[in-house]
């Protein structure tokens, strides 16, 4: 019997025939909607690897009144690929949640699975996370996968860091304590990053322990725990325990609560380098976020090394990407923003005739014209000066306008510093900082 729990394997023949024609949103249309409801395996299979090979972090299967859209998240933009009839719908949904160990006959609430997929299936395979969410609507189950590639653990150097930024995030990485505090939005990159650190800090002569909601990435030589707030296993009980495995680093998967808050900044203040991530929307925010949560402006300050805030803009395509001379507005504005960047910051010269890139389209990109996605960030560095300011409680304006004026450069500057490398554009660096 063939297994179809925990693990899809796809072997060198089917995708040696999947990839005889190059695979695009449109050709991938086709390949599924030409397939009968026997293949519903076949469907899976292509599906996945789709998913994998153009690097989508995300497929949406949504439930509607005529039958579930498939859309993939490509470079955090979804993309309508085809459209399932409601009996096909069915089968699909049925055989993720056999895949990802999930209640056939619960449609009425939302559950949460995983399964893997295996590419090749021999000694060079490479084995790739699923993560899924169901949720009930309307006109049927809509699912979510997250796909958890490992290719996306990179280090520091590969972040797309300026210079400078480069140099600060490997200071702090090297502190013995306090706090990194890495803030944005979901899917903006917050996680990629905190691996990225945890990549700088791994080292035989140290100890680090994690506690995610869930594990994401696996890494070896860490000591990496899952939440389980049914068991009442939460971040401040497994933070609490933590503390007493005699760690030097710690990550917290994400600080929702007062008491987890508390419990880190102890930490933090206690000899450990503490690593979390925060929803807010910018570096300076994070401050008043922790207040709101209930902590106190004396506990904060002395506790947090740095700030960091981020999102992510896609890069244009390296394959068709063409150079546009900059028009008279896209250079006042791009001046307007960068007058008031600090001195000596690794950034091009800014000219009126100079060119900038401008998105095409091809076949390598899905005719999209970008290809892949950078970071952009801002990095608030709690020196004594700022730690005195944050304990009189000041506004997030008022605490960043005091950062910028002591040399920090905000998102969008470094969106702008991106968009005269040529990296990306201003379309896009406006989409993600409005």
């Amino acid at each position: 019997m063939e297994t179809i729990t925990d693990k899809i394997v796809i072997d060198k023949e089917f995708i040696k025939e999947l990839l005889k024609e190059p695979l695009t949103i449109p050709s991938l249309k086709i390949k599924l909607e030409n397939l009968s409801l026997k293949d519903i395996s076949d469907i899976i299979k292509i599906m996945m690897f789709s998913a994998i090979h153009l690097d989508s972090s995300d497929l949406h299967i949504e439930a509607g009144e005529k039958g579930s859209l498939l859309r993939l998240r490509a470079d955090g933009v979804l993309q309508e690929v085809a459209l399932f009839n409601p009996q096909r719908q069915e089968r699909i949904v049925s055989r993720i949640k056999l895949l990802s160990q999930l209640k056939l006959n619960v449609e009425d609430k939302p559950q949460d699975g995983r399964f893997s997929v295996l590419i090749n299936g021999d000694e060079n395979s490479q084995e790739i996370e699923i993560r899924v969410s169901t949720l009930p609507t309307e006109y049927g189950e809509t699912i979510v996968m997250r796909v958890l590639n490992p290719k996306n653990l990179i280090s520091l150097e590969d972040l797309g860091l300026r210079k400078d930024l480069y140099e600060i995030f490997n200071r702090e990485a090297d502190k013995p304590n306090g706090m990194i505090v890495v803030t944005g939005p979901t899917g903006s990159g917050k996680t990629t990053t905190l691996y990225a650190f945890l990549k700088k800090l791994k080292n035989p002569k140290i100890k680090v322990n994690t506690i995610e909601d869930p594990i994401e990435y696996h890494l070896d030589g860490i000591s990496q725990t899952q939440v389980n707030p049914k068991k009442g296993y939460d971040f401040a009980a497994g933070l609490k325990s933590i503390v007493r495995q005699d760690p030097d680093a710690i990550l917290v998967g994400e600080i929702r609560d007062l008491e987890t808050v508390s419990i880190a900044l102890q930490a933090a203040l206690t000899g450990h380098l503490v690593l979390s991530t925060l929803h807010t929307n910018d570096a300076a925010g994070t401050i008043a976020r922790m207040q709101s949560l209930g902590e106190k402006a004396v506990n904060i300050a002395p506790a947090i090394n740095v700030a960091v805030a981020q999102r992510l803009v896609r890069k244009v395509c390296s394959k068709c990407a063409e150079k546009k001379p900059m028009s008279k507005e896209e250079y006042e504005e791009i001046k307007k923003e960068l007058e008031n960047a600090p001195q000596g910051i690794d950034m091009p010269e800014l000219k009126p005739d100079m060119d900038i890139a401008s998105p095409k389209g091809c076949e390598y990109c899905n005719f999209t014209g970008y290809k892949g996605r950078i970071g952009i960030f801002e990095a608030l560095v709690i020196d004594e000066e700022i730690q005195d300011f944050i304990l009189t409680s000041p506004s997030s304006s008022a605490l960043e306008r005091l950062a910028i004026k002591k040399g920090m450069t905000v998102m969008k500057q470094d969106g702008y510093i991106k968009v005269l490398r040529g990296i990306t554009t201003m379309e896009e660096v406006k989409r993600v900082t409005g």
